[in-house]
């Protein structure tokens, strides 16, 4: 559910301002509260406050109230007291989405809402029971397996209004987490098969060439090498025998479908488009064909620079067809082009309905996480690794968010120490459980969680020699440790490994310095400058060129926010 937040100002007279600073102050004393970067008082800073009831107007203590700059930073949270009060204190200038959560009761988005240093706002937060909690288990109840297709349980809580480009962001392009929430996103893409693409490969190419030598007139002989060619990445090359065998047969479905691909993945794309849609006019109530001819013309237009068509062919496919990959794909392209919100609701949902797709999981994870949300990303992530223990997938995502945060999750731990036990010769196995074990480094038992940690760094270069962030690795632990002759080492094997790896060259620079090698240090922090203005500039590059999602959130009874 999402709000639109009012804030009301308040005028107080002096006796009523100092009633309120002592008010504040007991508060203080057994209310959590979160600062954001500034020292409580500076009056560059503002507060913003509030109570949390039912629809009866009951008091929801404990109610988890959580604060997020709108461009999706990391989210801070506290707890409503028993009053059901909450207190943000000393917060920037800046414009906040609200959360609300609490067992029994619907989550709640407010906002966005625009703070003014030096005023005391104040927001009271409404959540409404919901008609029906849908289970957010990881398998069916007991006794209730779950059968036949499921439906389109309801409409969905968001629109797609228009697409922008990416340069309002928030963020800048050297951030290593900003880098790594759009690295995951594209990653989640990777994990999207096309309906085609899941059936069975057909014989080697040089055999099917040979068929079709011999029988050029042979529509399943055509067909087939033009299949084939196409899985391979030779769309081009497809053509010559698609077209062929649709000149043969003409009302073949399967290979006018494929033809229409091949022509999209070769860059036709108004030919491809044309072909979708005269499939589509004559499917005559066929929903499996229609859906799977709406999710070819997502992928088309997705790949004709056309976002905004991509996706509302995405989310027709999923009401025609609502199957797991349907759904992974509409929640996978909102994620792509950053409507986050509207990603985190349609993965959620893909997983009540698919509880055993791990891949859904996954994409509700990386969409958590980019929403600045890393211990419910963490959750998600570690239930998809355990749907299938064996598959890396779920691992490395955890291990990529795990590697630039600087807090742990119990079951990042717990899912990476099984990883490394299960794959014990897999070098990112080795290589997240090192960074795991370094980052645990400062509790009680440190010495041998250090010992291990280098043991499997070392292991992890060891599986693969150009592995440049577990030569970072090792040397962050070096360096560390004092043992600079070692961090030298290891930071110049990094950068032969991967020259492109600007903090290889900046820690190098520093351990230059530990060693008295002054020269060496200033070029390698120059090195560090250049590659990092180069990052940053292609960085920038792409959002420019990239298109972001505009889009509107709504509660099930009342008028949408703009997001």
């Amino acid at each position: 559910m999402h709000r639109p937040c009012v804030i009301v100002k308040r005028f107080e007279s002096p006796v009523t301002r100092l009633l309120l600073a002592c008010l504040l102050a007991v508060a203080a004393c057994f209310a959590p509260i979160m600062t954001w970067g500034q020292d409580q008082g500076s009056s560059n800073t503002a507060s913003l406050q509030g109570s949390v009831r039912d629809s009866a107007g009951h008091p929801m203590a404990g109610a988890a109230v959580y604060l997020q700059t709108e461009d999706g930073g990391r989210a801070r949270f506290i707890k409503a007291d028993t009053a059901g009060r909450y207190y943000f204190l000393s917060i920037r200038d800046g414009i906040y989405m609200l959360r609300v959560e609490m067992s029994g009761f619907s989550p709640a988005t407010f906002g966005p809402c625009s703070v003014v240093a030096g005023e005391t706002k104040a927001l009271d937060l409404t959540l409404e029971s919901p008609k029906k909690i849908p289970s957010q288990s990881s398998s069916p109840p007991p006794g209730k397996a779950s059968s036949g297709p499921p439906e389109f349980f309801d409409e969905p809580q968001f629109t797609v209004a228009g697409v922008t480009d990416g340069t309002n962001l928030g963020g800048h392009g050297s951030n290593t987490i900003v880098r790594t929430k759009d690295a995951l996103a594209k990653d989640i893409v990777s994990l999207s098969v096309s309906p085609d693409k899941e059936s069975r490969r057909e014989p080697a190419e040089t055999t099917l060439r040979a068929e079709v030598a011999r029988q050029p007139d042979s529509f399943d002989a055509n067909h087939r090498l033009g299949k084939s060619l196409v899985d391979d990445g030779k769309a081009s090359e497809a053509l010559v025998y698609l077209e062929r065998a649709s000149k043969l047969k003409p009302g073949d479905y399967p290979n006018s479908y494929l033809l229409a691909m091949a022509y999209a993945d070769a860059g036709q794309y108004q030919r491809a488009r044309a072909n979708a849609r005269a499939l589509l006019m004559v499917q005559n109530g066929d929903k499996k064909n229609q859906a799977d001819l709406h999710h070819l013309l997502g992928d088309i237009e997705e790949k004709a620079g056309n976002p905004l068509d991509a996706v509302r062919e995405y989310q027709r496919a999923a009401e025609l067809n609502p199957s797991e990959s349907n759904f992974f794909d509409w929640g996978a392209e909102l994620l792509l082009h950053r409507a986050i919100e509207p990603a985190i609701e349609v993965f959620g949902k893909g997983n009540q309905l698919f509880l055993h797709s791990a891949r859904m999981l996954v994409g509700l994870g990386v969409a958590w996480y980019t929403n600045g949300w890393y211990d419910q990303a963490a959750q998600r992530l570690c239930e998809a690794s355990d749907l299938n223990p064996n598959d890396p997938k779920a691992y490395l995502f955890l291990g990529k968010i795990q590697a630039v945060e600087t807090t742990l999750s119990d079951c990042s731990s717990e899912r990476l120490a099984r990883f490394v036990k299960l794959q014990p010769d897999n070098a990112l196995a080795n290589f997240y459980y090192g960074v795991n074990l370094w980052k645990r480094r400062t509790k009680p038992d440190g010495a041998g969680t250090l010992m291990q940690a280098e043991f499997h760094l070392k292991r992890a270069v060891e599986l693969d020699p150009k592995l440049g962030v577990g030569y970072l690795q090792l040397g962050i632990l070096y360096f560390e440790r004092k043992d600079f002759a070692n961090a030298v080492s290891s930071y110049e094997k990094a950068n032969k490994a991967a020259p492109e790896m600007e903090a290889a060259h900046y820690r190098l620079s520093q351990a230059y310095k530990r060693t008295g090698n002054k020269l060496k240090a200033e070029e390698e922090l120059q090195l560090y400058n250049q590659i990092s203005k180069k990052k940053d500039e292609e960085v920038e590059r792409e959002r420019r060129e990239s298109r972001q999602f505009v889009y509107t959130l709504r509660s099930p009874a009342s008028s949408s926010q703009s997001q």
